[in-house]
């Protein structure tokens, strides 16, 4: 796990993040993360995260899941919170991303999150099980908590 001073960083894939927001989605993987993004770790996401997260929101909203006001109490919550958007180029998507993800039959937004994971060397956090193969495939380690 790379460790910039005592801060521990780790990559979060969006299906790690959306169970925060509903209840209906217990995860008890998902807020142990939750729990350590409180303490002394950071986590890096692609730039496709937050597209993610907010068309997860709409989906929800037009569902009508959620409400307004707790959509924009969660993407407020998220903004407090110790996390990093990796933005990218044209070249690492098309040279990088595209190679991989076909490579590993996974979406392209999923091999974002193994782009950055490999290329950052650090653990990554998910509950997709076609990236957590994926990633498992590759040696990509694994966001493991403490029992």
């Amino acid at each position: 796990m790379l460790t910039v001073g005592v801060i521990k960083t780790f990559i979060l894939d969006a299906s790690v993040t959306l169970p925060w927001c509903f209840e209906d989605e217990p995860s008890a993987y998902a807020e142990g993360v939750l729990d350590l993004l409180g303490q002394e770790f950071e986590a890096i996401v692609p730039a496709v995260w937050p597209l993610e997260i907010t068309n997860a929101l709409l989906t929800a909203l037009r569902k009508k899941r959620i409400t307004q006001t707790k959509a924009v109490s969660f993407l407020e919550r998220l903004r407090g919170l110790p996390i990093a958007v990796e933005e990218t180029s044209l070249a690492r998507v098309f040279d990088h991303t595209f190679l991989q993800s076909q490579a590993s039959q996974v979406t392209s937004y999923d091999g974002s999150y193994l782009e950055l994971a490999m290329r950052k060397h650090v653990p990554l956090a998910t509950l997709d099980e076609p990236l957590l193969k994926a990633a498992q495939a590759l040696g990509v380690e694994i966001l493991k908590l403490q029992p």
